[in-house]
């Protein structure tokens, strides 16, 4: 008896450790460390809800789905550290104690929800007991807490993807960003856009890697994503660059790009996804130079004035692009974004959205003539 009495001590300090190092990892330590617990919470509540929606077909479906995936994971994490201190705090008591195991555990719990009923060896499980009613309500208060830190850092990001709308349509494309702002006359004003996203980029970089459950916040709208329109943005810069590599916006241009593929292995390194750190400019990419080709036909058609043809600007667009396609595609996959152009493939059935572009409606010139 007195073996099995430190086999439970020493198994309820080991549970006792992983969900502390899980809730502090979580919700306290700013160092993108993670979780095993919310990375196997993440992957089950996803596979639940895909599951659910795959007899629908429609995208619009499947977002309504998944938007349920980061509360349920919330909710979830709060529900299984909560378990978790209630199995550590019963094996425990068990072992100071040598009381029965129900009465162990309902001892735990008594002590874990503050409910007030115990049992009657009160002064051998005093200290544990202060403990155990400690934990409860601190891992509460800390969940609760955390709420408005996920809900600032979506906010902010969900507010430069709706403006992005209005200049890049939804789902975000990067050469239809170049090709609206070459419609309306408005290129140059492209460098505040680069700059906002700059700083964007470093943003989601930091509270994305430290608070991954926000990767799972989908957008109010189906048809836009942040990582999207982040690849988007990227994209659109990384053209400018290649075709007309005298504009006034590159240097911004180049400063957005390089907080955006930084924000994204800051990403990739919490959620384990492989890349090259130091990637082969001439290495190979998922886009094909035909696709190139065709997009930049498609803004050169929109007035968009270009220095370079498609030949002679894609090595100059690879050398960009090799160093966040791979990563961004990852993500969107992981995520179930929404199919855009130029942003891979998905685990589900799917053709590329393409970017719908508002009916001009501006008053064409009278052909009527005085008499």
């Amino acid at each position: 008896m007195d073996l099995m009495r430190w086999f439970a001590g020493v198994a309820g300090l080991a549970v006792l450790v992983l969900v502390a190092s899980s809730i502090l990892g979580s919700l306290v330590v700013p160092r993108g460390l993670g979780s095993a617990l919310v990375r196997v919470l993440w992957r089950s509540m996803r596979w639940v809800l895909r599951r659910a929606s795959a007899p629908f077909h429609s995208y619009e479906v499947r977002d309504r789905f998944l938007a349920w995936l980061a509360p349920a994971v919330l909710i979830a994490m709060l529900w299984s550290w909560l378990a978790g201190l209630l199995v550590s705090y019963g094996l425990l008591m068990h072992a100071v104690s040598g009381i029965s195991w129900a009465d162990s555990f309902r001892e735990a719990g008594s002590s874990l929800f503050t409910l007030g009923f115990a049992s009657g060896k009160r002064s051998t499980l005093n200290p544990l007991d202060f403990i155990a009613a400690a934990s409860g309500p601190v891992v509460i208060a800390l969940q609760i807490a955390y709420l408005p830190t996920l809900y600032g850092a979506f906010n902010r990001r969900e507010q430069e993807v709706t403006l992005l709308q209005a200049r890049a349509s939804q789902p975000a494309w990067g050469p239809e960003l170049l090709a609206r702002q070459a419609l309306v006359g408005t290129v140059d004003e492209l460098r505040g856009l680069y700059e906002d996203w700059e700083r964007l980029a470093a943003d989601i970089g930091e509270t994305h890697s430290n608070y991954p459950v926000l990767l799972s916040f989908r957008s109010p709208r189906p048809y836009r994503g942040w990582v999207v329109a982040l690849i988007a943005v990227m994209d659109a810069a990384a053209m400018h660059i290649s075709l007309a590599p005298s504009a006034a916006v590159v240097p911004s241009a180049r400063l957005m790009l390089r907080s955006g593929f930084t924000a994204l292995r800051e990403i990739a390194r919490v959620v384990r996804i492989p890349f090259d750190p130091d990637p082969d400019p001439d290495g190979p990419l998922r886009l094909t130079f035909e696709e190139y080709a065709e997009a930049v036909a498609h803004i050169q058609k929109a007035g968009f004035v270009t220095e370079r043809s498609a030949e002679e600007s894609w090595p100059h667009f690879r050398g960009w692009r090799v160093n966040y396609e791979s990563i961004g595609y990852a993500l969107a996959r992981n995520l179930d974004a929404v199919p855009a152009l130029w942003s891979g493939g998905r685990d589900f059935p799917h053709e590329p959205v393409a970017p719908q572009r508002p009916i001009d409606r501006r008053p064409q010139p009278s052909r009527d003539h005085p008499s």
